[in-house]
């Protein structure tokens, strides 16, 4: 099976993320049936999809048309044999019980069409206990989304013992066709990723304030402040649900041993129901009390190391294990945690040897098998290496039949390379280009992203709109099409670096789109700019008719969309939309030159404005709260201090991204 034979999709549970993985089914184009033992059940779920959807219409992140379509997409159904007749796959999101779930896969089994795909959603189960339920072992795996669904980027996508690599690249394809960002976990391990990482850490803040050593307050004031987490540890476990976390403890105690004990304080909250936030009472009280305040200024050193110690301890295992690298394992945790680093940078920053170091002397102390180093966390601390210095990871291939590529002086430099058709955007370079910005939002050394286009005569003149038509009978539908375009051009906006579009010659329809993707725009003095869609009965689909209008205003992005006329240069510019205009000769060359100032600039104070502006967009508040975080944050950096010792010394700054 490819991903362009499923047509059908059922979702078995209608709780949260039931209906909530069920609705971004249906908003990708899918038709979907929801499935609950009761239909009081269902029904809350259907409702709860509906309310959902009209919500994003009023907030105009789809038109209500677009909302009402996605709703007619889902059917509500209780009996299970109905529900999966014409399955092409199966998500299950039944609560999180190994006899439950194995008694629904028992009957699913039963019912379900030979070619169907069984995925759990599953956040720590045995993905191989549960398909060896089934007849079909080897079409069975974990497809882990996170709550909610509808804003949650990342799907871990779990291979079971028995799973094979076929059905993994399908259920990987439609995550990415879900508008996901799927990450590969190559080998059935409790917690898989993000939660094998996110429960230890916050057992550890546990036993932390069990032993005495510190504080709640001190401990997330650490975490949050220090450490430059989105959430305090206890902040995090109230927020989520002290109940969940221990539950996936209690299974990784069960399975792993006792490294993953759970600690006595989690023990009694979950005793005592009290849990968190759903309850009114968690390690903060937010009911009588002010909820979750975490102070500033009240970190401690040690317990930094600590937490990170016991984090990077995680982290190899996961590695050395080859259940993840570590490219893998920060992309998870940042998508799925908000970490603003990835848990491999973060202790490859502070030094797997001191790390080590605390967890000997911690495991000297107290003999608890949680501090007992790993054995690949200590052969890459003896051997002075970081996780990002081993080749076993995934390696990067710049290796593209519609893409150049050249990764220097700190730019990562990406040119659409069909200059036969004017650099015309196809299906498959829109492949390459969301693999490209992953790669290189990866790579270290790339610290800006510059975007031109093979030759003189055009950045891009569009999409191949011929190429797409000529696919014949398998080609993809107008809405795939659009989705896959905005869920690739979107990348470029939410990678943490500087991305200068580099314009010369025609930028016309969908390469004018790509270009609104991008932080900063240049252009010669030969470009010409439009998006000629309405003189085709077609609309900007990849993005414009939203992205124009915040550049240069809703008149200026009417008329420009609207006349469907050429635009040069400078009128461009006095939109706003192009910031520099550069001569025609060598203008790759001054393009360069441009990207790499930014290439040049505190890599931390970036990252953080970027995600400060985009956050404000829409929501003024929501980008005060990122900014007031990350000035805290950017406040306590090497980065700082070497510029404010530049400015004093009257030299250039060598910002390092510490």
């Amino acid at each position: 099976m490819k991903v362009d034979d499923i047509n059908t999709i059922t979702v078995l549970g209608a709780g949260n993320m039931g209906h909530g993985i069920a609705e971004v089914a249906a908003l990708a184009g899918y038709d979907v049936v929801l499935r609950d033992i009761k239909d009081e059940f269902v029904q809350k779920g259907y409702e709860q999809i509906e309310w959902s959807l009209n919500k994003l219409a009023e907030k105009d992140q789809l038109t209500q048309d677009e909302a009402d379509a996605a709703f007619d997409r889902v059917t509500p159904v209780v009996d299970l044999g109905e529900a999966v007749a014409e399955a092409d796959v199966v998500i299950e999101a039944v609560p999180e019980k190994m006899s439950i779930k194995k008694e629904v896969y028992t009957e699913l089994e039963a019912n379900a069409p030979d070619h169907t795909i069984f995925a759990t959603n599953t956040s720590s189960l045995s993905i191989t206990e549960l398909s060896e339920v089934t007849d079909r072992p080897e079409r069975f795996c974990g497809m882990h989304f996170f709550n909610p669904p509808v804003r949650m980027a990342l799907v871990e996508v779990i291979s079971g013992k028995h799973t094979d690599d076929e059905t993994l690249d399908v259920i990987e394809d439609l995550a990415e066709e879900m508008g996901k960002t799927p990450v590969r976990v190559h080998k059935d391990s409790p917690g898989f990723i993000v939660n094998r990482i996110l429960v230890p850490l916050m057992n550890e803040a546990a036993w932390i304030v069990e032993s005495g050593d510190a504080t709640v307050a001190e401990v997330d004031s650490t975490t949050k402040y220090d450490m430059g987490l989105p959430m305090g540890s206890f902040e995090l476990a109230d927020q989520v649900g002290i109940d969940v976390g221990y539950h996936v403890l209690e299974y990784m105690h069960e399975v792993l041993g006792d490294a993953y004990e759970p600690c006595p304080l989690l023990s009694e909250k979950v005793e005592e129901g009290n849990l968190g936030k759903k309850t009114g009472k968690g390690f903060y009280d937010y009911e009588s009390g002010e909820g979750a305040h975490v102070p500033h200024g009240e970190g401690s050193e040690s317990v930094k190391n600590r937490l990170l110690a016991v984090m990077a301890n995680e982290v190899a295992g996961l590695i050395g294990n080859d259940v993840a690298g570590p490219k893998a394992i920060d992309r998870a945790v940042m998508l799925g945690a908000g970490f603003p680093d990835g848990p491999a940078k973060m202790a490859d920053a502070t030094g797997l040897e001191t790390l080590v170091e605390t967890l000997d002397g911690l495991f000297e102390e107290t003999n608890a098998a949680r501090y007992d180093a790993v054995e690949y966390l200590r052969e890459r601390a003896d051997s002075g290496a970081g996780f990002y210095d081993d080749d076993s990871d995934e390696g990067d291939d710049y290796e593209f039949e519609n893409l150049l590529v050249d990764v220097r002086e700190g730019v990562g430099h990406i040119t659409l390379n069909r200059p036969h058709r004017l650099n015309t955007i196809s299906t498959d370079l829109i492949d390459e280009l969301g693999e490209l910005i992953d790669i290189l939002d990866d790579d270290d050394e790339v610290r800006a992203i510059l975007l031109t286009g093979a030759g003189d005569k055009a950045f891009s003149a569009g999409a191949d709109v011929t190429s797409v038509a000529a696919s014949g009978p398998d080609a993809i539908t107008g809405t795939e099409l659009s989705r896959k375009g905005q869920h690739t051009f979107g990348k470029l906006e939410e990678v943490e670096m500087p991305v200068v579009a580099a314009i010369d010659g025609f930028c016309l329809g969908g390469g004018m789109e790509l270009t609104m993707c991008a932080d900063l725009r240049v252009a010669s003095e030969r470009s010409e700019f439009g998006q000629p869609e309405h003189k085709l009965g077609l609309i900007p689909g990849w993005g414009g008719s939203v992205r124009l209008q915040r550049i240069v205003g809703m008149g200026r992005a009417k008329e420009i969309i609207f006349t469907a006329e050429r635009y040069d240069a400078e009128e461009m510019a006095d939109f706003g939309f192009v910031n520099e205009i550069f001569e025609n000769e060598d203008f790759v060359d001054q393009a360069f030159e441009y990207a790499k100032k930014f290439a040049q600039g505190p890599p931390i104070a970036q990252r953080y404005t970027k995600r400060a502006m985009q956050s404000g967009w829409d929501d003024t508040d929501a980008g005060l709260e990122v900014e007031a975080q990350a000035f805290g944050l950017v406040f306590t950096t090497s980065d700082l201090m070497e510029g404010i010792a530049a400015f004093t010394s009257d030299r250039d700054p060598e910002f390092k991204g510490e």
